[in-house]
């Protein structure tokens, strides 16, 4: 983000050390300036007067946990957040990274409207990780450049929600079931792959910073008026019988200018959305009970 022209300022806030963190992003030769605001007392200072806010704040996954598994330690997290900005910065733009997305991103929402400010086209879940993971995979199965490899994935973040629509890929590619199946089981436990191999030291850092820095631009972008910046994104939608959903969205000023849902799928695909449905259900609702009783 000290690398996008459109970026006037970076308030960084943590729980500790963001003045460390700031300083040394500070020294970075780029137009925004930087500033870090550490603990409670300093979040309003780093929320006034945002156009976006990025929440990747939370517990990462350690070998054996699914981002499920991390609920109890990151709800109150983002319920906290979701609440300041509500006061801080209501119209500003927030992406919620924290995992698990499924059930922080109702969460923030049942915040949102507590306080009166909830605008379901300025909240997003980023899952822009999925789609990097399935054009890197499928560029790699079939010896493709990466950079032109585009590949929509549906329904949620996390394990069987995870659903790259490989019909969909641009450019067309085609696939042995048995691969299909390998790919997209890949593609699903891309997260814990990276978990088992740092052995326990972290979950997916660079890779994430990448893919939410991507989103970020491309919100940016559109923000400032220009056309056509489509991204996948988990958001408010009326989309296979959820109030959420991952899928291809219309980026605009105003946030999500069109949702384009699903599209055309195949007879494996279908199969896979109709098992991940009542498992996205189940995490949506989870974080809507927890933010009506916190």
């Amino acid at each position: 983000m000290k690398q996008s022209l459109f970026v006037s300022e970076i308030a960084l806030y943590d729980i500790a050390n963001a003045a460390g963190v700031a300083a040394d992003l500070s020294h970075i030769e780029t137009r925004p300036t930087v500033t870090g605001h550490t603990g409670p007392d300093e979040l309003k200072k780093a929320l006034e007067g945002s156009k976006v806010v990025l929440i990747p704040a939370g517990v990462p996954r350690k070998p054996g946990m699914t981002r499920d598994d991390l609920f109890s330690k990151n709800a109150s997290v983002v319920a906290d957040l979701a609440r300041a900005c509500a006061k801080h910065c209501p119209e500003a733009m927030i992406c919620v990274i924290t995992n698990p997305v499924n059930s922080t991103v109702p969460i923030a929402a049942e915040m949102l409207k507590k306080e009166g400010v909830y605008d379901p086209k300025r909240l997003f879940g980023v899952t822009t990780l999925d789609i990097t993971r399935t054009n890197t995979f499928i560029a790699s199965a079939k010896g493709l450049d990466v950079s032109k490899v585009t590949c929509p994935v549906i329904c949620g973040h996390s394990g069987n929600t995870i659903i790259p629509v490989i019909s969909q890929c641009n450019p067309a590619v085609s696939f042995p079931l048995e691969i299909r199946e390998e790919i997209t089981a890949r593609i699903q436990n891309a997260g814990t792959e990276v978990v088992n191999a740092k052995a326990g030291a972290g979950s997916a850092t660079l890779a994430m910073a990448y893919a939410g820095a991507r989103f970020a631009n491309s919100l940016l972008h559109a923000m400032k008026g220009q056309a056509n910046i489509v991204e996948c994104a988990f958001v408010e939608c009326d989309v296979a019988d959820t109030e959420f959903f991952a899928c291809p969205v219309l980026l605009g000023p105003n946030g999500v200018e069109k949702v384009y849902g699903i599209g055309n799928l195949i007879e494996y695909e279908i199969s896979l959305l109709k098992k991940a449905l009542p498992e996205l259900r189940k995490n949506i609702e989870r974080g809507k009970k927890f933010a009506s009783s916190y």
